[in-house]
């Protein structure tokens, strides 16, 4: 259970209500290929936790120095093995569920669904790991944002949405903070195991840059929707949250405590699925 890291599921939750409720909102909503969407979402992630915990026990990056959540793997909690077992498992299914979705929406979901997979288990396998050569948060805003809100579009309504697009770019923002806090609390474990993350690559200052700018990115989000999309007021709701993406901001910059960003990691995913949720709420009282 550790290993699917459930505290940062947010991160396939948050696209897919988006994207359906877009989908509501413009009268193509399918509750069926919306719940399957998910379903594939939660599994592409959790495989991807699995395949990260496997690749890096294998590549040597979980130390005995590690301050992040435990690694089952790592920890001797469950055997190599098992987890790359459960890596193909999780993987496998999600493939399975996606056959459904590959027969409404055709090629195109079959090519982004593979890709999904595939670069699922080259964030850390493989010969070049994205994780490892920093683009990890390329990968995790492509797929964790415009991919996964703009694919759960168009399995509904059969066509692209502009509207998706513009709000993939928030949802894609926050899923990359959640990388952003893992890679700033991880700087020196990283460095010594050779893993090199935008945060070994450019210093810890241009991870708290980076973080920052992801909030304000977000936030950009509703007011484009009201002035361009041409939505109502409800599209704000997520200011509500304005004072806790202050605070995370606050810690970010000024934590010196590594472990404490373990903390910090969590309220941000919880943040992401909140401001998912009034984002969503606005969306469908527009």
């Amino acid at each position: 259970m550790h290993s699917a890291r459930p505290k940062t599921l947010a991160a396939a939750f948050a696209p897919v209500i988006i994207g359906a409720a877009l989908a509501w909102h413009d009268g193509q909503f399918v509750a069926l290929n919306s719940s399957i969407a998910l379903i594939c979402a939660f599994l592409i992630q959790i495989g991807t936790n699995f395949a990260n915990d496997y690749y890096d026990f294998k590549k040597g990056a979980d130390t005995e120095d590690r301050i992040g959540f435990v690694r089952a793997t790592a920890a001797g909690l469950i055997s190599p093995e098992k987890m790359l077992n459960a890596t193909i498992l999780s993987m496998g299914l999600a493939f399975l569920f996606g056959l459904y979705l590959i027969w409404i929406g055709g090629w195109i979901v079959l090519i982004l669904g593979l890709l999904s997979l595939l670069f699922g288990i080259l964030y850390t396998g493989g010969p070049f790991p994205l994780g490892y050569n920093g683009l990890g948060d390329i990968f995790v805003f492509l797929f964790f944002g415009i991919v996964a809100v703009m694919t759960t579009y168009y399995v509904n309504a059969l066509v692209w949405s502009e509207d998706a697009f513009w709000a993939s770019l928030a949802v894609g923002a926050l899923s990359t903070n959640i990388l952003v806090i893992n890679n700033l609390r991880d700087v020196e474990q990283d460095k010594k195991a050779g893993k090199r993350t935008l945060g070994v690559l450019l210093g810890e200052t241009a991870l708290k840059i980076e973080y920052t700018l992801m909030v304000l990115l977000a936030y950009a989000i509703p007011p484009h929707f009201f002035v361009k999309l041409h939505f109502g007021w409800w599209i704000f709701l997520p200011v509500l949250l304005l004072p806790f993406a202050m605070y995370l901001i606050y810690k970010v910059w000024f934590e010196t405590n590594k472990s404490n960003l373990n903390k910090v990691l969590e309220q941000t995913a919880q943040f992401m699925a909140l401001f998912g949720i009034m984002f969503t709420i606005g969306i469908l009282l527009a």
